[in-house]
């Protein structure tokens, strides 16, 4: 998934980590973008989560063009779309 993706699909984005995880465990999560430049300690239970429940996972650069993809005016560290 890259920020092109993330911008096409609005209606079915997830952003935060908290409501990444918590959707990611209930099964309703088909991709998860991570920020490079975000906490490692806070992607990094993002990432083992998507490791351990086989949900592909992609990197982007940063944090701010990952906000503004999404169509806010932060950062995220971590965005995840719908199935």
């Amino acid at each position: 998934m890259s920020y092109e993706i993330v911008m096409n699909n609005q209606s079915r984005i997830i952003i935060g980590t908290k409501q990444t995880l918590k959707s990611m465990k209930n099964g309703k999560i088909s991709e998860v973008v991570i920020a490079d430049d975000a906490d490692k300690q806070i992607t990094h239970k993002v990432v083992s989560l998507a490791i351990e429940l086989g949900i592909p996972y992609q990197h982007v650069n940063s944090m701010k063009k990952l906000g503004a993809a999404c169509g806010i005016e932060v950062g995220a560290a971590v965005v995840a779309l719908e199935k």
